[in-house]
């Protein structure tokens, strides 16, 4: 018996309308192990960042203003919580340059996966000019890349969303091996796009309505090192009505 799914609105029942068209090219364990990858590569590596992006936005009152200015400029017809939440649409959300601009420069300082390592399938010659042999593992540091001033310029170590925007104040990519928060080539995370409009509704939602200072003044705030760049002990917050 078929499965009937009228107007699916979320990631799986997509993936078996699209099963039902061709089975043999989707299997149940395919769909599993698509789901959970979502489950396991987009929880916390999102929660993780969002607390990093709410900890710069607290450390850059400026910057958190200008988030502010911008999501409300887009939204500017809502004055509930759940009237702006229904407001932002794909359209919306590709208007709002600064956010996503402050959230990559989140990623740059702040990946998500700090430390990450490949496998050499076949002899191989890396760009450089390094000769890599099958079954050596080649591991590169995502963290120690977003500060190096080689790549960056002299205030790598600065948080400045504005990198990323060209004279217009238009979101400018950069090339996914320069940024590697979400690796590249064949390996580019297939979530990448769902993650930015996740955190962006949510970051969106949150500073429109509320002003967030940090709740234990005084307090270093440090990562643990885990396979996540989590912070350790968590991120205390104050959050106040706008």
């Amino acid at each position: 018996m078929a499965l009937q799914i009228d107007q699916p609105e979320d990631i799986l029942s997509r993936f078996l309308l699209e099963r039902e068209k061709d089975p043999s090219e989707m299997s149940v364990k395919y769909l599993r192990d698509i789901m959970l990858t979502f489950v396991v590569a987009g929880k916390d590596t999102t929660s993780g960042t969002l607390s990093w992006f709410f900890f710069m936005l607290c450390t850059q009152p400026s910057v958190q203003e200008k988030v502010y200015r911008e999501v409300k400029d887009v939204v500017d017809d809502a004055e509930s919580l759940e009237d702006f939440a229904t407001g932002i649409t794909e359209a919306a959300l590709s208007a709002m340059n600064y956010l996503r601009a402050a959230l990559s420069e989140t990623l740059r300082l702040y990946p998500a996966i700090p430390l990450d390592s490949k496998m050499c399938f076949e002899d191989d010659q890396l760009p450089g000019g390094l000769d890599v042999r099958k079954g050596e593992v080649v591991t590169y540091q995502p963290y120690a890349m977003g500060r190096m001033k080689y790549l960056w310029g002299e205030d790598a170590e600065e948080f400045r969303p504005e990198r990323w925007l060209d004279e217009q104040g238009v979101y400018r990519h950069e090339s996914p091996y320069k940024f590697t928060a979400f690796q590249a080539g064949p390996r580019l995370c297939m979530g990448r796009d769902f993650a930015y409009r996740q955190m962006m509704v949510f970051a969106a939602v949150l500073v429109r309505f509320f002003v967030f200072e940090l709740g234990e003044n005084g307090k270093a705030v440090k990562y643990k090192p885990m396979l996540t760049l989590y912070i350790d002990g968590g991120l205390g917050l104050r959050a106040f009505g706008r």
